[in-house]
């Protein structure tokens, strides 16, 4: 009996080591399944969006707050965006003011402000994007187009320091070869073809 004891423990450990290790590995598919499934949904979301008729106006407006919008038949690329997770119940504009305004030196000071501005601040690409790298969403940029799933979201270089962004969703391109994007780059609320037709510069998961 006494010689068995040490062969017993480390049965034991293994077994307990096997156990670990497999409810890991269910806990982090269940992770993976449930992101997935929220990435279904904002693809979806963003699809609903190009149901609606929208004027492309980069005016600045004041807005409510939480969950303000400007007009629902104006909006720009970044609305998409915000439309689409606020169909999902996540407000960006609460969001990210919340924290610019507790983290402001680590956002982009593009537009000469000394304080936070939620009207607007939540509408900047660049601040989306800084707001996605924060919150650990970002994703490596890649010219893989399998590497971009329903529901994530691309950000783009025009050039001449004008930057795009959009939701890639469950839609194919007429070659079966790429997502396609909902976004609003002046035509409205669309969905298109042009994952690569610009500089990716961002590419996030939230």
């Amino acid at each position: 009996m006494i010689k068995m004891m040490p062969v017993f423990k480390h049965n034991f450990s293994g077994l307990r080591l096997k156990v670990m290790s497999m409810t890991l590995l269910w806990l982090i598919l269940f992770h993976c399944q449930g992101l997935h499934a929220q990435n279904l949904e904002l693809s979806t979301a963003a699809l609903k969006l190009t149901e609606r008729e929208v004027t492309y106006d980069p005016a600045y407006y004041s807005i409510d707050y939480p969950n303000g919008d400007v007009p629902p038949d104006r909006g720009v690329c970044t609305d998409v965006v915000i439309r689409a997770y606020r169909m999902l119940g996540v407000d960006l504009q609460k969001l990210v003011h919340e924290d610019m305004k507790a983290h402001f030196s680590k956002y982009p000071n593009n537009w000469g402000l000394n304080s936070t501005d939620r009207n607007i601040d939540h509408r900047r690409v660049p601040n989306l994007m800084t707001f996605f790298s924060r919150q650990g969403a970002e994703i490596p940029v890649s010219s893989d187009p399998t590497n971009y799933i329903a529901g994530d979201v691309v950000a783009w270089s025009l050039g001449g320091g004008l930057t795009h962004i959009g939701i890639v969703v469950d839609k194919k391109s007429r070659d079966g070869q790429r997502p396609l994007i909902v976004h609003n780059l002046g035509r409205g609320q669309v969905v298109e073809d042009i994952l690569f037709d610009f500089e990716i510069i961002g590419h996030y998961r939230y």
